[in-house]
């Protein structure tokens, strides 16, 4: 039997992850504009723009194309097991959506050592109302956004698409509070989804996690072993909160994965198509895939990715 959990998870994902690196997550930065030419003109990034005051965490990326927009966007959230990872590590996927005309904004947030659940969710609504409050500014469309997330990033992705006008998940007090947190298309890939499952699906499919343990980083994140507090567990489950106007899905995982049970995201799939229509929601197993890798990062893979946001953003 194979005993592994998110942080071992994010590990096989990135790399290993140093106590300085960890830190730098939540560093004070500098913000900064970079321009490069392309064979299109100047594209844009800018680089540590805070999206409320409350944590040094709440900063973003912004990359734009060139060209004069407005742009599609689509927020990018790592992951990390709620507990590590950065925004900087998401450039690549910026780099893919920013190729195809898109805004893509990579957005850090308070992880599970600074601020319990909801505070990271409260942070990605932050960011998708600052973006949509500072649209004409960064040249994006606010009316085209999008999510997109690995791992526990997958989670937020999800969250954002399935809890739009949810007052208890908005965080409105960190800023922009008349604009709607509302994405349109979202990105899951390979996200956790029901913490109080996770264990006994894991076992159903030959193997050992542990979320149920007062030390894992889903009991971390809800401050608490997740089996005590059932009823906050629910309020992180992005199923929880399905309904018709949602944003439509793409679900990717790996068959072989052994940090998150394939069958989370077949569920929440499941549970998305009965009430959006499967003409709104996707969903691929990837034979072969583990947690992450090369199988979804491919140039193929990214591109299907792409084609699903130029549906529903372009």
């Amino acid at each position: 039997m194979i005993t592994l959990n998110l942080l071992v998870a994010f590990t096989l994902l990135t790399g290993a992850c140093t106590k300085d690196e960890v830190a730098e997550t939540t560093a004070t930065t500098t913000p900064s504009t970079t321009t490069t030419s392309t064979a299109s003109g100047t594209a844009t990034t800018f680089t540590n723009v805070a999206y409320a005051t409350t944590s040094s965490a709440q900063q973003m990326d912004i990359y734009l194309p060139a060209g004069s927009g407005p742009f599609p966007v689509v927020v990018v959230i790592h992951g990390g097991a709620f507990m590590m990872g950065s925004k900087s590590g998401e450039a690549a996927n910026c780099n893919a959506l920013t190729a195809q005309g898109y805004a893509a904004v990579s957005i850090d947030y308070r992880l599970s050592g600074e601020a319990k659940y909801p505070a990271q969710i409260e942070d990605c609504k932050a960011a998708v109302r600052f973006l949509k409050a500072n649209a004409t500014k960064y040249k994006l469309n606010p009316e085209k956004m999008g999510s997109w997330g690995a791992s526990a990033g997958g989670n937020l992705a999800s969250l954002l698409g399935t809890t739009s006008g949810v007052a208890e998940l908005e965080g409105a007090s960190l800023g922009n509070a008349t604009y709607s947190s509302k994405v349109i298309a979202s990105v899951d890939w390979f996200g956790p989804i029901n913490f109080l499952t996770m264990d006994a699906e894991a076992a159903a499919l030959g193997f050992t996690i542990t979320t149920n343990s007062s030390t894992s980083p889903e009991s971390k994140l809800m401050g608490a072993a997740v089996q005590t507090i059932p009823a906050q567990v629910a309020k992180a489950n992005p199923t929880t909160y399905i309904t018709s106007d949602d944003a439509a899905f793409f679900i990717q995982v790996g068959s072989l994965d052994r940090n998150i049970p394939y069958t989370q995201s077949q569920n929440f799939y499941n549970a998305l198509k009965t009430t959006l229509g499967a003409n709104k929601v996707s969903f691929e197993l990837i034979d072969g895939a583990g947690h992450g890798g090369s199988q979804f990062s491919s140039t193929t893979n990214l591109a299907k990715v792409i084609a699903f946001f130029d549906k529903y953003l372009k």
